[in-house]
């Protein structure tokens, strides 16, 4: 069975790349390059889904709806 989730990706002041799965609360990665990270957040997906499977847990169904910027003075 295909599943699709949603990575959110941020860049940190070492240029590294970090990704968070939504749907899988603690289930991040990172890699120095996208190609890394991608591969790295894959094999993180599939150990969290190993991990709710064993505690029988159920997958939140999170729909990404987009990002904003807002400004405070």
């Amino acid at each position: 069975m295909t599943r699709k989730f949603t990575v959110i990706i941020e860049q940190d002041e070492d240029n590294t790349y970090i990704g968070k799965v939504l749907e899988l609360k603690g289930c991040l990665s990172q890699g120095d390059t996208l190609d890394e990270l991608m591969k790295n957040i894959k094999e993180a997906i599939e150990l969290c889904l190993e991990v709710e499977h064993d505690k029988d847990k159920t997958i939140e169904h999170i729909k990404f709806v987009g990002v904003q910027q807002i400004e405070v003075v």
